[in-house]
């Protein structure tokens, strides 16, 4: 198995974790969304609370050029750690959701 292969892998693993979250309030799910043909890997936030419609993107993963960019992470306590944890080096972690010029002052790779 190739790196990328270890990355997807790695990545789905972590993302299908938030299918078990529970919420404390409303009827509210995560799904998983996975485009592994684009590389791209979404968890989804999907219900109701109240009468209020929850639908909104938890964690947005792509893999492009050799590298995991985290889109968008609206996790308690951060993705990139997780996949950290798992296997993927930071250097390898870029967090997207950052401006360019911020990215120099994480722990992770800049592009």
């Amino acid at each position: 198995m190739g790196i990328l292969d270890t990355y997807r892998q790695i990545v789905q693993n972590v993302l299908r974790e938030y299918v078990r979250v529970q919420y404390a309030y409303g009827k509210i799910q995560n799904e998983v969304v996975f485009d592994r043909e684009a590389d791209r890997y979404l968890v989804m936030s999907v219900g109701w609370h109240d009468a209020k419609r929850i639908h909104g993107c938890l964690v947005h993963i792509d893999i492009a050029d050799g590298k995991v960019w985290i889109q968008r992470d609206g996790t308690e306590h951060g993705i990139a750690r997780e996949l950290e944890k798992a296997g993927i080096p930071k250097d390898q972690i870029i967090l997207g959701f950052h401006s360019p010029e911020v990215r120099q002052y994480t722990e992770y790779a800049v592009a």
